[in-house]
């Protein structure tokens, strides 16, 4: 049960990272065409990653 919360917890935070890489890797433009500011990526990936 431990072992499952922590590798759950894992593959969460390895899911963030890699969308806020992503995310992070458009232009501004990019950004502004999907709705989202710069500023807002870490709240953005937060929430994705809750889902």
């Amino acid at each position: 049960m431990f072992l499952s919360v922590v590798l759950s917890s894992l593959r969460r935070w390895r899911r963030a990272r890699e969308t806020a890489r992503q995310l992070n890797a458009l232009s501004d433009r990019e950004l502004s065409d999907i709705g989202i500011a710069r500023h807002d990526i870490v709240q953005v990936t937060r929430r994705a990653t809750e889902a």
